[in-house]
């Protein structure tokens, strides 16, 4: 192998222009809106409580951007580690049937107990989430699993569960309403509260990443490969969906289930770092937020003075990029 292939010569400077992007796009999070705003007017709103622009700046916008940081980085992790976890290029979280099983337990919650509030979501969509990991674990054989086993009990939870959740929907007209907005996936949907609560959840999914990285890169050789290089394959799938349903779970209760992010961003991010999970992952944690913001700001922007909840419009635009990424691979692991 060339040493171009094998250690791409742009990591540098990639890593910086993804931080350049995620500050631009942040920016434009704080200024795009119903009301327009200059960067001195988003400024002034920033630092002086007398400022017309304050209360929506810091009381709206800048906690809007702020949770949209989080969600991205841990909806971009979560994508780049199920597909070396998995090696199939077409997971993402939503294959082991995680943030389905996060949804349908925060349904449930707000349908039979009248849960309405993001400190009753989050412990819901973990149980969910963790119910789900174990049982998708389970079905793929345990400590035997397969990537390949592992996605099609995935693919056969999340379509029962997924289920599931449209039928509460259709039965319980009286909490349609909250979850119909919940399910949709918005950074609008909860206070300022949001981003600190779910932030010790999304931190300790990070450290777990970091940790996993390089195991992760054993894996990708194969089990035996991994066992000779010193790596436990089971231990690291297993840490693995422990640190993709800390990501997700948080992800979920926060905003609801956000697809396609997970799925794009290691995509986008792989032809520039090359396959090391270590530059990949790094990078994936600055460019998800990008996409994530980037696709909310898209939204207030087409229906102005309304807006379009971010769910759909990832749906659209990653929907559209699953269609290309399945042309260009000729195969997909179902």
């Amino acid at each position: 192998m060339s040493p171009v292939l094998s250690r791409p010569p742009r990591r540098p400077a990639v890593l910086l222009g993804s931080v350049a992007l995620l500050v631009v796009t942040a920016a434009l999070s704080l200024a795009v809106g119903a009301k327009p705003m200059s960067l001195a007017e988003v400024w002034s709103g920033l630092v002086d409580p007398q400022a017309p622009a304050y209360t929506v700046v810091r009381e709206m916008r800048l906690p809007r951007t702020l949770l949209g940081l989080e969600v991205g980085a841990a909806l971009g992790l979560a994508g780049g580690v199920m597909q070396a976890l998995t090696r199939n290029p077409l997971a993402d979280p939503g294959l082991l049937g995680i943030n389905a099983g996060a949804s349908a337990a925060v349904v449930t919650g707000i349908s039979v107990l009248g849960i309405g509030s993001l400190s009753g979501y989050v412990w819901f969509a973990f149980l969910g989430a963790a119910a789900v990991s174990v049982l998708v674990w389970a079905v793929g054989g345990g400590r035997t699993a397969t990537p390949g086993r592992l996605a099609l009990a995935g693919a056969a939870v999340n379509a029962v569960l997924y289920a599931y959740v449209s039928a509460v929907q259709l039965l319980d007209t009286a909490s349609l309403d909250a979850m119909r907005f919940w399910t949709v996936g918005s950074l609008a949907a909860t206070g300022a509260s949001a981003t600190l609560f779910i932030a010790p959840f999304i931190a300790v999914g990070l450290i777990a990443v970091a940790v996993l990285a390089r195991p992760l890169n054993a894996l990708a050789l194969g089990d035996e490969s991994a066992r000779a290089l010193g790596a436990r394959p089971a231990v690291v799938r297993a840490g693995s969906i422990v640190a993709i349903t800390l990501l997700c779970g948080a992800a979920t209760a926060a905003c609801g289930p956000i697809v396609f992010v997970g799925l794009l961003v290691p995509h986008l991010v792989r032809p520039l770092t090359g396959p090391d999970m270590r530059w990949l992952l790094v990078v994936s944690a600055f460019v998800a937020p990008v996409v994530l913001l980037g696709a909310d700001v898209l939204g207030r922007v087409l229906a102005r003075p309304g807006e379009v909840q971010v769910g759909i419009v990832t749906a659209v635009a990653g929907g559209a990029f699953f269609v290309w990424a399945v042309r260009r691979t000729r195969a997909v692991a179902v």
